[in-house]
């Protein structure tokens, strides 16, 4: 028992031995700790060079996509040297008479727009926008001005799409100087400058291999290359739209969608028998492809698919009303994930914004509107861009919104 009990202590000795210890355990693992976190801390020469890697690796992951996707992405109405190559001696009086009490009308000025282009989550930016305020006069009435908006979707490469923006204004033009005597005619002036601009695509590609295309590394003979193109020629009275493909242009009236085109789909019942008239086929592969690789029915360009793909535009003609807000024009990336209502309730909803003066305003204020609706339109068109991303839009996105509001004083 004696030596059992030798190794006996008291409770209180126990618990002085137990509290330190705990306290020495402690303390050296607080000691090896603190020897760690010393030895992975950096010297400051090299922790000003990994703040420097992480900077750059922050700013690339967020300017990048930016930069791609935005720049010389915004159009508000047009630049100062567009102005002055586009002006006409009968409406630069006009355009610089603002002091709001000149009585203007839609006919004698520049409408007001907004344009923006993303290149979204494509690798490439095959989308073009033409913008030419008061390309041409038609009728006998010199003072008649017509505004020119255009959206093109290119596939395969962009140089079509490209060439359209530079030249099919330019057959439109030519084609109404033709009807000057004439009765007018827009289906048929339309119709010829898609042929036309179809015709001079199809004899461009056969020398775009000495440009630096990326589709030389696709097709030879670059004819696997085409766009969409959907126009709008805004008149006075009229509203004069062209569609030839899947984008797509609708007017906003009385905070309504009105559809000015139809998409050209290769599962719509009429172009599904067109194009089994034709010889063709539809076939279901990510969707109705026409021989299963082109995903709409009519196309400028796309010349190894003819005649099933066509370029023949549908026309449609619209007369203006007092309740028009706006016209929007876009390309399928848009169209794809936002419906007709959506896009209107927000382009509506910007150009409303400015629309209502403050109440202490001096008479004649609502002038403004007319000043200020180009800001208006690019806001929205840069909104719609900006929601169809958020939507997950896997394609170019290109929009383009007129402001058709009649708020000048007479």
């Amino acid at each position: 028992m004696a030596g059992v009990c030798c190794g006996l202590v008291n409770e209180s000795e126990t618990s002085t031995a137990c509290v330190q210890s705990s306290r020495a355990a402690r303390r050296r693992r607080m000691e090896i700790r603190r020897f760690k976190f010393v030895t992975g801390v950096a010297t400051p020469e090299q922790e000003s060079t990994s703040t420097d890697q992480k900077r750059q690796k922050l700013e690339g992951y967020c300017t990048a996509p930016f930069s791609r996707d935005c720049e010389k992405a915004v159009q508000t109405s047009f630049t100062d040297d567009e102005k002055k190559e586009n002006e006409r001696p009968e409406t630069k009086e006009i355009s610089n008479s603002n002091d709001g009490c000149a009585s203007t009308s839609v006919s004698s000025e520049y409408p007001k727009f907004g344009v923006a282009s993303l290149c979204g989550r494509r690798r490439d930016m095959e989308d073009a926008v033409a913008i030419h305020p008061s390309f041409s006069s038609h009728g006998h009435n010199s003072t008649t001005k017509l505004h020119y908006f255009g959206v093109y979707d290119g596939h395969g490469c962009s140089h079509v799409a490209t060439k359209c923006r530079e030249k099919l204004h330019e057959l439109v033009k030519e084609e109404l100087l033709l009807l000057e005597t004439q009765e007018e005619e827009w289906k048929g002036v339309m119709e010829r400058s898609f042929y036309r601009m179809d015709k001079e695509v199809n004899a461009w590609n056969e020398t775009v291999l000495g440009a630096k295309c990326r589709c030389e590394l696709q097709s030879p003979e670059c004819d696997a290359v085409g766009s969409t193109a959907v126009v709008a020629i805004v008149t006075p009275n009229k509203i004069i739209v062209a569609n030839c493909g899947d984008s797509r242009a609708v007017l906003c009236r009385n905070g309504k969608p009105v559809p000015l085109s139809s998409d050209h789909k290769p599962d719509r019942p009429d172009e599904l028998k067109r194009i089994q008239a034709a010889g063709g086929r539809v076939i279901y592969w990510d969707g109705p492809r026409v021989l299963g690789v082109l995903a709409m029915s009519r196309a400028i360009g796309d010349n190894y698919l003819k005649p099933y793909v066509s370029c023949e535009p549908e026309v449609t003609i619209t007369d203006r009303t007092a309740e028009d807000d706006c016209l929007i024009l876009a390309s399928d990336g848009l169209w794809d994930v936002i419906s007709n209502e959506t896009a209107c309730g927000v382009a509506r909803m910007c150009l409303r914004g400015k629309a209502h003066a403050p109440p202490c305003s001096p008479p004649g204020a609502e002038v403004a509107v007319s000043e200020t609706s180009d800001k208006a339109c690019s806001d929205a068109s840069m909104l719609l861009t900006k929601l169809a991303l958020a939507r997950h839009s896997s394609d170019n996105v290109s929009v383009v919104v007129v402001d058709l509001r009649r708020t000048r004083n007479h």
